[in-house]
């Protein structure tokens, strides 16, 4: 099967016609493909590549041990491996599986000022103190954070050419409903995308064998090897507490007003024993985190409770994974999205969210009268997002909307399952274009 194409790929390419470009660290999950992206752009576009993975070949952790100029490293890297090549301006230097050898957060500045060779390093957010290495290279390294794979490079890998996808953004443009055979198709293929996620290994997998068949077993398996990975990094924190909390998310959202709380996790359970428990598994790349606002109101960031959050897996097919035998089969023979109360589409459009590159905030008033699942903004305006599995009432998008307290509101967005529309006061979007609603914030 062809490689998948990946929106990493465009970066890469513009990363190297920069020609002020620093080392790059290319940081995520494991497993979303960060490896074989970086592999993929050495092929096509150096001469020589120098791939050393850390995790894998743990000769190479010495090879800083003489110091950080360039020279004394290549030298070093040399002795290990004499067939690797070192040419100015035809090199890339890979250092993958970076949180087994952190010291190469110190080399990035001598080969940022030395400027003869390229370097990329990887390595999964799991084992990574980005606080070192950030202390360690400060101002000679550029960041990239990769997800799994979003709705639309799943799109590219069942074969739609970036034309039909511009085709569908321009009725959402327009804000005029798709023909019903495009928005059968794309409900279809979202539906599958719901179900699979969007780690690389399952997508390649259910497009080649075009059915759902061990797709449940990679899932558990990545589940699996994070909670490994779990045992193996979480240093100076109680590892059985962050695994309870990573047991406990889909239980969490299976709850009506799905907000995270410590005392529910286990018996007698306190705040302060989890403190950091969440950040990390926030930083592993495993979950999202959604800030309730204090009020409806602008700026975001600096509008929120820090203690009051929900919690979504960052990757809706491993949530999937995570349930019980008898939803997993619901799921899969039936499409029945619905019985798990909102969260699975709620969990879709917070990763869409993210992946499209916004922060998570939502709303709750002390009465619960008013409550709000998302919200986003364009360049003055607050704009409330609300998941619907259904196409029931939206009485809180109404009050927040037409209420003259909330004077950063102007209009609201609807996602459900519902094709495009306005009715004056909202934009109703069916799910599955989530990942085109920051354009079309910035467009419209």
């Amino acid at each position: 099967m062809a490689r998948l194409r990946r929106k990493i790929d465009k970066f890469l390419i513009d990363w190297k016609s920069d020609n002020d470009r620093l080392p790059l660290i290319v940081k995520g999950a494991r497993q979303i493909g960060k490896t074989d992206a970086i592999e993929n752009f050495a092929k096509n576009n150096y001469k020589n590549l120098v791939e050393i993975n850390f995790n894998l070949q743990k000769q190479y952790k010495t090879i800083f041990d003489n110091g950080f100029e360039v020279d004394t490293i290549i030298r070093n890297i040399s002795l290990i491996n004499p067939n690797f090549v070192f040419e100015p301006g035809e090199t890339l230097i890979f250092f993958d599986e970076v949180q087994d050898c952190i010291n190469t957060a110190t080399s990035l500045k001598s080969f940022n000022i030395d400027g003869r060779y390229d370097v990329i390093c990887s390595g999964s957010l799991m084992g990574i103190n980005y606080n070192e290495i950030e202390s360690n290279s400060v101002g000679n390294k550029q960041d990239y954070e990769m997800y799994s794979m979003d709705f639309e490079e799943f799109l590219w890998a069942k074969g739609y050419k970036d034309s039909q996808i511009e085709e569908m953004y321009s009725y959402m443009l327009k804000v005029l409903p798709m023909p019903q055979i495009m928005y059968d198709v794309m409900l279809d293929n979202f539906s599958e995308y719901m179900i699979i996620g969007g780690m690389p290994a399952i997508v390649s997998k259910f497009i080649q064998d075009k059915n759902y068949s061990g797709v449940l077993n990679m899932q558990k398996q990545i589940i699996n090897d994070y909670k490994e990975d779990i045992t193996k990094y979480a240093s100076g924190l109680d590892q059985t507490r962050v695994l309870n909390v990573y047991n406990k998310i889909p239980v969490f959202l299976g709850n009506e007003n799905k907000k995270f709380q410590i005392s529910k996790i286990e018996h007698g359970a306190r705040n302060r024993e989890y403190i950091g428990t969440i950040d990390w598994l926030n930083n592993a790349g495993i979950i999202n985190l959604c800030y309730c606002m204090e009020q409806p109101e602008l700026p975001l960031k600096g509008n929120y409770n820090p203690d009051n959050y929900r919690v979504y897996f960052r990757d809706t097919g491993l949530l999937i994974g995570s349930l019980d035998d008898e939803s997993q089969e619901d799921l899969r023979n039936n499409k029945n999205f619905n019985t798990y109360k909102g969260a699975i589409y709620e969990n879709i459009v917070a990763d869409m969210l993210v992946k499209s590159g916004y922060s998570l905030y939502f709303y709750k008033n002390e009465k619960g009268t008013v409550k709000m699942d998302f919200f986003v903004r364009d360049k003055d305006t607050l704009i409330p997002v609300e998941v619907k599995s259904n196409d029931n009432s939206t009485i809180s998008l109404n009050n927040l909307i037409d209420n003259k307290q909330y004077k950063d509101i102007k209009y609201g967005i609807k996602l459900c399952n519902k094709n495009i529309g306005f009715n004056g006061k909202f934009y109703t979007f069916p799910y599955f274009l989530t990942f085109l609603l920051k354009r079309f914030l910035k467009e419209k």
